[in-house]
């Protein structure tokens, strides 16, 4: 008897699946244009953030420990990526800003992963890409209530 499973119930697992081995091509892509995983994904969350955020924020958007970030953030500053300045409304806290050369490697970076994805995309349909984002976002909305109780900073 041949075990057919559901769309539904084999959704995760594939979905997880590919978003390892999506990332794993992206990061490969990106790696022959000299740039780690380690370095561009913050960069691009910063961006992403659309303001300066605090180191635990970005560590979150990211998902790897704040003591780790920490190692990443000190490369990005001395390489004049990113600025730490201090938060008016928190004196204890400093906010990450991307300065002017940083944004100039995060358009740089943002063109590398379309030139991958582009790739990775080709033969699907803009509208069949519009409707699997509208599919996430649903998702998203769903998990935004889970993660936002996780962090109870906010």
């Amino acid at each position: 008897m041949t075990h057919n499973p559901s769309p539904r119930s084999r959704f995760g697992i594939r979905f997880s699946i590919l978003a390892r081995r999506w990332r794993r091509a992206l990061d490969a892509h990106l790696a022959a244009a000299g740039l780690t995983d380690a370095t561009w994904v913050p960069l691009v969350h910063l961006r992403e953030s659309g303001h300066a955020i605090t180191q635990k924020e970005l560590a979150l958007l990211v998902g790897v420990d704040g003591s780790s970030l920490v190692r990443v953030l000190d490369i990005l500053s001395r390489q004049g990526l990113i600025e730490r300045r201090p938060d008016a409304s928190d004196g204890r806290a400093r906010l990450i800003h991307l300065t002017e050369l940083g944004e100039q490697r995060v358009t740089e970076i943002l063109k590398a992963l379309r030139e991958g994805e582009e790739r990775l995309l080709v033969d699907l349909a803009d509208s069949d890409i519009a409707t699997m984002l509208e599919c996430f976002d649903k998702i998203e909305e769903r998990l935004a209530p889970a993660t936002d109780s996780k962090d109870t900073s906010r």
